[in-house]
């Protein structure tokens, strides 16, 4: 399938003259049209249970770990299906053991779903929350590594591209040196995963949270979280699905209570969940699939890097992004001489975008094209 067909059949407004050009899936991903069908089959089901069957609900939460896990290098079973990045934290501020006096290590100017659970967890069981400076708005993976040597640090939790920045931290060098310390390593995902390629049979992390709504183009309400392997075993769910343990999905048999857990990642998993939205995400997810990871990174890159040249061009404006490749991903953040002005008049021009923290948030996706990024860049100028 090629790029203009994917524009023409999944993204009609891109090509039937409504002269809109979206640069904000860091902001929410629009759907394709095939995730709003998959969207409104499942609802017309929801209208008539009667035509429902179990795969209809857990045959679909089945396949979104399947796709998921292929999307990140991981096994199904190492995935648990969340309604967002939040849960997913949630969990790890919750679940690991943590003790008084242990240290979070973090950074400055995270997004707030990586903020407030390790603030609630430090008042709550006496852990701190450590936000290391950034530099130049930017967070340094040096500092990182350096602010390991305290043997207090029990975990390292950050984004693998900073939501206002757009840079990305290089997780292979910051996980490999929590592994090698006993570290736990928790990520969150948002901004990265759908952008760029991420393999967790490479890159040591502990538990990875990502919602859908954004580079994965899904519906507002899914996402998942990655619990590794070998660490399931160990966690205890605090907040328990009935699902959750061993045995419950024999409906015949609900009164045999029994938590013995799960084994794998769904013991985190609290049910009923949103069955008819994870069908919109199954969708967009097979989408990017057929495209590939590594082809929708290239493009995104492609494009990303045509509005970093464009900022490093010119005496007017700053680029706070990363230049560097192997510092950012699909988010690049500028910032204009009046960035008020020129967000508005961006929006005046059809021009979807972001303002964070003043400055101008760019960030296409896979499907657009050279001549739109230009023609807002234009706009800016």
């Amino acid at each position: 399938m090629n790029i203009d067909d994917i524009r023409r059949t999944e993204f009609p407004w891109t090509v039937d003259g409504r002269g809109v050009i979206y640069l904000n899936h860091a902001g929410t991903g629009p759907m394709p049209e095939r995730a709003r069908a998959a969207l409104a089959e499942a609802n017309l089901l929801r209208s008539e249970p009667w035509r429902l069957t179990l795969d209809h609900q857990f045959g679909v939460l089945a396949h979104t770990r399947d796709l998921v896990a292929r999307l990140i290098g991981a096994t199904p079973r190492e995935i648990a299906v969340m309604t967002n990045t939040t849960h997913g934290i949630n969990l790890a501020a919750r679940a690991l053991p943590f003790r008084e006096g242990d240290v979070v290590l973090s950074v400055e100017r995270e997004f707030p779903a990586n903020v407030y659970p390790w603030m609630a967890l430090a008042e709550a069981r006496g852990v701190t929350l450590r936000q290391l400076p950034c530099r130049e708005r930017v967070p340094n993976e040096e500092d990182i590594v350096v602010a390991l040597e305290d043997q207090r640090v029990r975990a390292v939790a950050v984004s693998w591209v900073g939501f206002e920045h757009g840079a990305k931290l290089d997780l292979i060098r910051i996980g490999t040196a929590c592994r090698e310390r006993g570290v736990y390593f928790i990520v969150d995902g948002m901004q990265g995963i759908g952008a760029d390629v991420l393999d967790v049979r490479q890159t040591p992390i502990d538990i990875l949270a990502c919602g859908s709504q954004k580079w994965l183009l899904g519906p507002w309400g899914t996402g998942f979280v990655y619990v590794r392997s070998e660490l399931i075993p160990e966690l205890r769910p605090q907040e328990v699905g009935w699902m959750a343990p061993r045995g419950t999905d024999d409906f015949s048999r609900l009164l045999d209570y029994d938590l013995t857990w799960r084994d794998d990642a769904r013991r985190f998993e609290v049910v009923t969940l949103p069955y008819h939205d994870f069908w919109g995400m199954n969708a967009s997810l097979e989408l990017l699939h057929e495209v590939g990871a590594v082809e929708v990174s290239k493009r995104v890159f492609a494009l990303a890097d045509r509005i970093v040249a464009w900022a490093q061009s010119r005496s007017d404006i700053r680029l706070v992004t990363p230049a560097e490749r192997s510092r950012r991903a699909g988010v690049v953040s500028i910032v204009p001489r009046d960035a008020a002005a020129v967000s508005a008049r961006l929006t005046s021009a059809k021009v979807t975008h972001s303002l964070r923290e003043g400055a101008i948030r760019l960030s296409p996706h896979f499907y657009q094209t050279p001549e739109e990024v230009d023609a807002a860049l234009a706009v800016i100028g």
